[in-house]
């Protein structure tokens, strides 16, 4: 009875030591398959407590196609400042984004960044478009233009582990202000004039998405 009892208080000491291990700081690196329609997201996530992690993000941005059907569907503000579906396809840039973790429910598990959370995030992003020639009066000239993307997301989401692969599914809302620039050559009589346009829009978003990532 003695030997039992001894036993079973070893058991009870290494299920305590398990359950009070000491709080370890995990990096994860993710994707987010759920944007590759027009860019590639990469997301570095860093423990900062048991509680609140860093998430940072960047963009490449291979395509602006996605925006010119939602440009064409909905106008809020002013009106396309002359930008071509073209240049919309062949649109590049990049972006970063910011995000803050707050893990309100935490798994009872050795890796911590685990649970789920909520997370407001700050995004820009720029686009290039790519030039465009018009021949006018016999001459060529170059329409261009850009685009730079102001965003605050406010998302819920739940991050699960299987060793060290991760799934990180989220939802949320958010707002964001989009600024298109652009120069276009027009003919006005005999003459080739300039134009400068700038079209502003704010409008709401909705986010619903996955990443998966290791940790390292």
């Amino acid at each position: 009875m003695k030997r039992i009892f001894t036993i079973l208080l070893l058991a009870a000491a290494t299920s305590v030591h398990a359950q009070d291990e000491p709080f370890r700081k995990r990096t994860y690196i993710k994707v987010n398959p759920t944007t590759i329609i027009n860019e590639l997201d990469l997301y570095l996530e860093q423990d900062l407590s048991e509680t609140l992690s860093l998430e940072l993000g960047v963009s490449g941005i291979y395509t602006d196609y996605p925006d010119y059907v939602f440009f064409k569907r909905i106008n809020i503000g002013k009106e396309n400042p002359g930008i071509s579906t073209e240049q919309f396809v062949e649109g590049r840039g990049f972006g970063f984004r910011a995000g803050l973790k707050w893990y309100l429910v935490r798994r009872n598990t050795a890796i911590r960044m685990a649970g789920t959370y909520f997370e407001p995030v700050l995004l820009f992003k720029k686009v290039f478009y790519a030039n465009e020639k018009v021949t006018l009066n016999g001459a060529t000239f170059e329409n261009s233009g850009d685009k730079n993307v102001y965003g605050l997301q406010l998302l819920l989401g739940r991050q699960m582990t299987r060793g060290r692969f991760i799934l990180d599914p989220y939802l949320g809302v958010g707002v964001r202000s989009k600024v298109y620039t652009a120069t276009t050559h027009h003919l006005e009589g005999m003459s080739v004039i300039a134009k400068h346009d700038e079209a502003i829009k704010y409008l709401p978003s909705i986010h619903l998405g996955i990443k998966v990532g290791l940790h390292l």
